[in-house]
């Protein structure tokens, strides 16, 4: 196999068996695929001096769970299982920088019944970096307030990471394309800043770096990851509910998620912000050095998956 490339001979863990990737499928009505009903999960994978590790995996593995949970699903294996798979599979494709994803879902069709009580199916991908994911990209981008809201948890649980909450998504995203924006920022249906389509949002006011509180948004592991951070640089943080018009008046914005890490915000509707200004950039220099492994009070954060 081609190192670092997706080939026909790249391997998935599926149900406890390696198989090529094509053959990694379901059926078209299972009631993952025609009700929405999968969960997953993403993380990245650096190259360091120890070899090929996987960053934050047991908090991932421990929302994945989370996720079944808050759903009342079950998946068919234990986060131990899953660790030994993650790697089995990280190995056998010879993955260096990339992501693994991991989804558990039912395969099973499910033409009319809607709810199911057996336990999940799971997979897991390994995706090699590519121009195309664009990892560790910190070019500026342009955001806007979405006309959509975020969908509202007595709904549905959006502490989970389940497909079916990503049609909320798409749409925000969709929406801020079709006005030139790179990303749509969602408000809440209480009218407070949420977050992004993938993406958590940071606000900097005062040197105070300030995001939104959990209960309304994705429990993000990068965003928990910058919050742990950043007082080891001196930056002070603060979770709280915050108001549209502050985001207008925001020293510094920058948005967060597993592939890009941070990404400052440039143009906001119609305002213009340094990009990235000295508390982002401060960020981004301390994430960069977490990530080529020289932030030795972080190297618990990393898990080894095999010797490069």
């Amino acid at each position: 196999m081609e190192e670092n490339k997706v080939t026909e001979q790249s391997k998935v863990w599926l149900n406890g068996k390696l198989i090529p990737w094509r053959e990694a499928t379901v059926p078209i009505l299972s009631h993952g695929f025609s009700r929405a009903s999968a969960i997953f999960e993403v993380f990245g994978t650096y190259v360091g001096p120890q070899g090929v590790m996987a960053f934050r995996m047991d908090e991932h593995l421990k929302r994945l769970m989370k996720s079944a949970e808050l759903l009342g699903m079950e998946p068919a294996y234990s986060t131990e299982t899953l660790a030994e798979a993650i790697k089995t599979t990280v190995r056998e494709n010879q993955l260096g920088r990339g992501l693994v994803k991991i989804l558990a879902y039912w395969g099973e069709e499910a033409v009319i019944q809607l709810v199911l009580d057996s336990p999940l199916d799971v997979a897991i991908f390994t995706i090699p970096d590519s121009p195309e994911l664009g990892l560790d990209n910190s070019k500026p981008v342009s955001a806007c307030i979405s006309k959509w809201r975020k969908i509202h948890p007595e709904t549905v649980p959006v502490a989970a990471k389940s497909c079916s909450n990503y049609l909320n998504a798409y749409l925000a995203r969709k929406d801020a394309a079709s006005r030139g924006y790179n990303i749509g920022i969602m408000l809440g249906t209480d009218g407070f800043l949420a977050e992004g389509s993938i993406e958590s949002v940071f606000l900097v006011k005062n040197g105070v770096l300030i995001t939104p509180p959990l209960g309304r948004i994705l429990s993000s592991i990068t965003r928990m990851s910058i919050l742990q951070a950043a007082p080891s640089i001196d930056i002070p943080t603060l979770e709280r509910a915050v108001r549209l018009e502050e985001v207008f008046t925001a020293d510094e914005i920058f948005v967060s998620h597993t592939g890009i890490r941070i990404l400052p915000v440039a143009r906001f509707e119609d305002r213009t912000l340094d990009a990235p200004g000295p508390v982002t950039g401060k960020l981004m220099g301390l994430m960069e050095r977490i990530f080529s492994f020289s932030a030795d009070r972080f190297k618990d954060w990393f898990f080894p998956m095999y010797v490069k």
